[in-house]
């Protein structure tokens, strides 16, 4: 997993730039998920508040980092169907205790990589391109742009609409999108190993991470 381990951080690293906007700092809002693209402004406003504010953030603190990503980020993220996504063909295979430990595992490991990509953020900033959609609509993508040094890095959001509110459910870098990335790792790995040999790997790939070996 070499190859989607290092998409996956430039990913991240993107993402957490993009929920730190580079914005002036404003009082903390509930995120309104009403919008998909208001939602993605707000996030960036509260995680760029709590990342300039909280010194042991800007120390270096991962597990305050993982709870603030956790807590601020991650209850806008359809886990259910960005899980099924990276598993692809073989979700349909997998029991429902199988499923739901993919679901645990794979969302551990996001939320650890983004949080060890959000340390990073320096003083990078965003574009937020116009949104092309209907009011109709209930999947859209809303396109955005980091730039710092180098080359600006492309940012796209795939959100979808539950009910009355807006979820993140993809994310594209470069034009990839990572669960299609997770999915040829994955497939590979239920290949050799099946369901359970996938979620092995996820489990002891997150118990390394907690103990500070990788």
């Amino acid at each position: 997993m070499n190859v989607v381990r290092r998409v996956l951080n430039r990913g991240l690293l993107a993402a957490a730039c993009a929920l730190s906007l580079g914005l002036p700092l404003q009082p903390a809002l509930a995120a309104d998920a009403s919008s998909p693209d208001v939602l993605i402004r707000q996030l960036s406003l509260e995680t760029l508040e709590s990342v300039k504010t909280d010194k042991s953030i800007q120390g270096g603190d991962l597990q305050k980092i993982i709870s603030l990503v956790d807590g601020k980020v991650m209850p806008h993220v359809n886990f259910q169907r960005m899980t099924s996504s990276a598993v692809g063909r073989f979700w349909r295979q997998a029991t429902p205790e199988q499923q739901q430990r993919l679901q645990d595992e794979f969302k551990t490991l996001l939320v650890r990589t983004y949080a060890g990509a959000l340390t990073q953020v320096k003083d990078q900033t965003i574009a937020l391109r116009p949104l092309r959609a209907s009011p109709s609509d209930t999947e859209v993508v809303v396109k955005t742009e980091i730039r710092g040094k180098g080359d600006p890095i492309q940012l796209d959001y795939r959100l979808e609409k539950s009910g009355a509110v807006w979820k993140i459910y993809d994310v594209n870098v470069l034009g990839i999108w990572l669960a299609d990335q997770y999915r040829n790792s994955f497939s590979q790995e239920i290949g050799a190993n099946g369901i359970d040999g996938l979620i092995k790997v996820l489990t002891e790939r997150n118990q390394k991470a907690a103990g500070g070996k990788a």
